[in-house]
């Protein structure tokens, strides 16, 4: 019953589910700024000119704002299943599931797995990174799997604990994001014509590549389908609310890097200009905010996995595995098998890809799968209901 009353204050509008959402949605999509400019300037380093950046922040802008705001916030949100979100609970509320509806729900609940896998993988291991630019030397890999290995063996015991500080923890990062992209922004306040959509525009038809860059234009939007998937933990006011101060830092801290590289020469596709924005005396302590805002990523999406895989089973769409209770909480499961399978499919694959750069193609592409799959979904969905939102197609 406790449980029960607390989840309800935590999807009413109030100052503190706004500290909790922030903690258990935006975690991954608040991390993207570790990776995503840096994707562009490395993929579009053999043509690097001016176009690359102001178009590479169009996209992204207009991308938080079509994709992310427009169609997830505003339009996605509204399709839930009894106040339950997600691809699963998508595929519940169509009436009619012909075989190509199954097929795409499984594609897309495979994607969002995958996601499960090469966020802690990409987040973790460009956030400990950092430590390169003070010691060269710095063992990454390592160091990446002992964060992992501490992570996934704490998750049977449940994480009730320390995810009170998740909230908190997270409202830290954006206030970091704001404040250091804000200060590469007054030195250099051109930047902000990148707002305009005809940079974006020639950024994808003028620009070598501009095209494919595409991939890494979308890598801004990680997590946008946990907004969907967590509207039943959080409940839609909170969510939609509090994404007003998270577009807002992430902005910041994305023209913040663009004027950087606009004011400085990059010598090195290799070049974090995430980092680059920090002032040498705030690197150590913005690397630990770094990587203690990629753990707090890390969990969402592995509580997400559980709930996934538990959202599949109930549908068949998986063979029946063990769940647990860890705590007394009722939303809060551990599927020993998944936390296994997540343990040993993200050592391997920070291993196999060696650094965070190697992965942002993979992970673009289950971002892309899982957000066509889902828009797919909504169209059945909307279409069974005769209601037609073309604006899901953006």
């Amino acid at each position: 019953m406790k449980d029960s009353e607390q989840e309800t204050r935590i999807r009413r509008l109030t100052f503190a589910g706004l500290i909790v959402t922030l903690g258990i949605v935006y975690g991954d999509i608040g991390t993207s700024p570790l990776y995503t400019l840096k994707a562009i300037v490395l993929w579009g380093y053999d043509n690097y000119n001016e176009l690359l950046i102001y178009g590479g922040l169009s996209a992204i802008f207009w991308t938080l704002t079509l994709q992310t705001t427009l169609k997830y916030i505003i339009i996605t949100l509204r399709a839930d299943n009894k106040g339950e979100g997600g691809i699963f609970a998508l595929y519940a509320l169509i009436r009619k599931r012909p075989l190509f509806v199954v097929i795409i729900t499984m594609l897309g609940g495979s994607a969002l797995l995958a996601d499960g896998v090469l966020t802690p993988s990409i987040t973790v291991t460009a956030s400990v990174e950092g430590m390169k630019l003070i010691n060269p030397g710095f063992p990454v890999i390592p160091v990446v799997l002992i964060i992992f290995g501490l992570l996934f063996f704490i998750q049977q015991f449940g994480t009730n604990y320390i995810g009170r500080w998740f909230g908190p923890a997270i409202v830290i990062w954006f206030l970091m994001l704001g404040v250091l992209g804000l200060s590469q922004l007054i030195k250099y306040p051109m930047i902000l014509k990148a707002v305009n959509p005809v940079y974006a525009f020639r950024f994808l038809t003028e620009y070598p590549g501009g095209f494919i860059l595409l991939g890494a234009v979308f890598l801004c939007t990680t997590g946008a389908e946990a907004l969907y998937s967590d509207l039943g933990h959080c409940g839609r006011k909170n969510i939609r609310i509090s994404w007003i101060f998270v577009k807002t830092a992430l902005l910041l801290n994305y023209f913040g890097q663009g004027a950087w590289l606009l004011m400085n020469e990059t010598s090195s596709s290799d070049i974090n200009p995430f980092y680059s924005v920090m002032p040498r005396w705030f690197l150590l302590p913005g690397i630990i905010i770094s990587t203690g805002a990629a753990i707090v990523a890390s969990q969402a999406i592995i509580s997400g996995s559980y709930t996934l895989l538990g959202e599949a089973v109930s549908l068949n769409f998986w063979p029946k595995i063990r769940v647990l209770h860890p705590t007394m909480v009722r939303n809060q499961v551990y599927l020993p098998f998944v936390n296994w399978f997540l343990w040993i499919a993200c050592s391997f694959a920070v291993v196999f890809f060696g650094n965070s750069s190697n992965m942002e193609a993979a992970y673009g592409l289950a971002i892309t799968i899982t957000m066509l799959t889902t828009t797919l979904l909504l169209v059945y969905y909307f279409n069974q209901k005769g209601v037609n939102h073309r604006l899901i197609f953006l």
